[in-house]
């Protein structure tokens, strides 16, 4: 609905300022000259002649001169045809007010006999024609110019809106790329502890395709939507917790701190699953004592998460790269989703892992 209203905004605004400025242009003058609208009825019919021919050469240079010629760097036969247009306009209007505003045969006949009695300087007739054309040519060229600075001014704008929708494609294009990178690494994970746990405990297996199926069918369905809830992604995270919880040993200190009431807000889904996932991944020993801490805290718009976990020995020998595809998938997507608008801290040192992250305002 917002897109909507802002669609209608950029589709009638320009044309609500062009009405406007045409009423000034008509409205102005009249009360400059006579003191009010529609005071003299000779002065209001000039106005509205000029505002007219003003208008024909605003828009022939807008919606033509302008588009084909100025913007595609044809300059000379744009000056050329603006100059010829002005040209035109000034002799037609020079036409045009004789018939319209001349008096009437008998009253020039009248002004004629005066003139021929009262001496007079024909320089001064001149010189006020000339003033008139001067005026004339001076204001053509004014409208000419806003003609055309106008239309690039909107062209730049509207070039600078495609500009941003695309780089707004290219986000949503990258960010859907992302996401569908997160499920199969999610799943690969998921699937190793499940086929682990098999050889373990074949009851808990079971209960863990299930849990499983579950968390799969809001991967699927729920954040496919672009957003979620916090609220669901906090179910989300319990889950999967649950899950791994079904392989670990007693030797293995797990530490899960969701919050009980916060503000519920939208939130990009599977955001923290990754630093979870690299927790359990590589702070479950079997050999010996370790821990994961996991917490998570919304205060206002602001969340703020943590994970810990210690390195075993196995894991510190292992190769990261696995781990490190969802590490960068989040950075990548934060970028993207926050900019300017979080902070991640990654402190790896020889026997704990530990991530931090706030995003929000």
């Amino acid at each position: 609905m917002t897109e909507e209203i802002a669609i209608r905004k950029r589709r009638y605004l320009p044309v609500l300022l062009h009405l406007t400025g045409w009423i000034i242009l008509f409205v102005l003058p009249q009360f400059l000259i006579s003191g009010g609208l529609f005071n003299d009825g000779r002065t209001t019919r000039i106005v509205l002649f000029n505002t007219l021919v003003f208008l024909v050469l605003f828009y022939t240079n807008y919606f033509w001169l302008v588009p084909k010629l100025a913007q595609k760097k044809k300059w000379l036969p744009f000056l050329l045809l603006a100059a010829a247009l002005i040209v035109v306009l000034g002799y037609a209007s020079g036409k045009f007010y004789q018939n319209l505003f001349a008096p009437p045969p008998e009253v020039r006949e009248r002004i004629s006999q005066m003139e021929e009695r009262i001496p007079h300087d024909d320089r001064d007739r001149r010189r006020g024609g000339g003033m008139a054309l001067y005026n004339f040519f001076i204001t053509s060229f004014l409208v000419s110019g806003f003609a055309v600075g106008i239309r690039y001014a909107e062209s730049a704008v509207k070039k600078e809106e495609e500009i941003k929708e695309l780089e707004r494609e290219k986000l949503n294009s990258e960010l859907a790329l992302l996401k569908n990178q997160v499920s199969p690494h999610f799943f690969f994970n998921t699937l190793n502890n499940i086929y682990s746990l098999i050889a373990i405990n074949q009851d808990d297996a079971r209960e863990a395709v299930l849990s499983l199926s579950k968390m799969m069918r809001y991967m699927l369905y729920e954040s496919e939507q672009g957003n979620t809830r916090l609220s669901h992604e906090i179910e989300f995270m319990k889950g999967y917790i649950d899950l791994m919880k079904l392989r670990m040993s007693d030797r293995v200190r797990l530490t899960v701190a969701f919050p009980e009431e916060y503000e519920d807000q939208d939130l990009p889904p599977l955001l923290f699953i990754p630093f979870i996932e690299n927790a359990f991944k590589h702070g479950v020993s079997t050999a010996g004592n370790s821990f994961i801490d996991i917490s998570l805290m919304a205060v206002g718009k602001e969340i703020f998460f943590r994970a810990s976990n210690s390195i075993t020995r196995l894991s510190a020998d292992a190769p990261r790269a696995a781990s490190g595809i969802g590490l960068d998938n989040v950075r990548k997507r934060l970028a993207l989703l926050y900019p300017g608008r979080h902070e991640l801290k990654i402190d790896e040192q020889e026997q704990v892992f530990t991530v931090e992250l706030r995003i929000g305002s």
